[in-house]
């Protein structure tokens, strides 16, 4: 298994809350001294410690630098079946974290929704080829979708709503438009 491919949590069903950030969990490294490596995930950034060859390292990183939050199928290894782990994808794979790991898709597609909503990055799924791609197009931060036609035949309320309003359209000012100026207001007072 790849380095930072391993499952990460603390016993809690390997599962990371992403609505109680900050938080601290050790996850398994393959490359490091002991086997693990310590990360803490905050908002705004990521801080992984280790020790590599006996040298200890922190490595204080921005969200930024993550391609995203990517959904990935782990195949199942001896008696282990088939899971599904949401991941926080690097650039560099040795640095991509796992937030979540469950056997149940629908849990981790709910996960992998909450975590890019929460860390504010694109949703990433795994192409067969190990490449990352956006299964939705987007325009910066926003989706893009078709946009929905204001067309009201299939609703079920059609028939109590006016459908003179969808017709109308706005005046617009010519030269023959009547224009009151300086003549004298009357209002009724009392």
């Amino acid at each position: 298994m790849r380095s930072g491919g391993c499952p990460a949590g603390s016993g809690r069903a390997l599962r990371l809350d992403p609505f109680a950030l900050p938080v601290r969990f050790a996850a398994s490294d393959a490359a490091a001294d002991e086997r693990v490596r310590h990360v803490e995930l905050h908002r705004e950034r990521v801080v992984v410690r280790r020790s590599l060859a006996g040298m200890r390292m922190a490595l204080n990183m921005p969200l930024s630098a993550f391609a995203g939050i990517a959904i990935r199928l782990w195949p199942s290894e001896g008696d282990a079946p088939a899971a599904v782990a949401v991941m926080l994808e690097h650039k560099d794979p040795s640095l991509a974290l796992p937030l979540y790991v469950s056997l149940e898709a629908d849990d981790a597609m709910a996960e992998w929704r909450a975590w890019g909503r929460v860390l504010g990055l694109p949703l990433l799924v795994v192409e067969e080829g190990g490449q990352l791609r956006e299964p939705f197009a987007r325009m910066g931060g926003v989706l893009v979708a078709r946009p929905r036609s204001r067309r009201r035949r299939h609703n079920a309320i059609k028939r109590r709503r006016p459908s003179l309003p969808m017709r109308r359209r706005p005046g617009r000012l010519s030269e023959a438009t009547p224009v009151h100026r300086g003549e004298r207001e009357i209002i009724a007072r009392n």
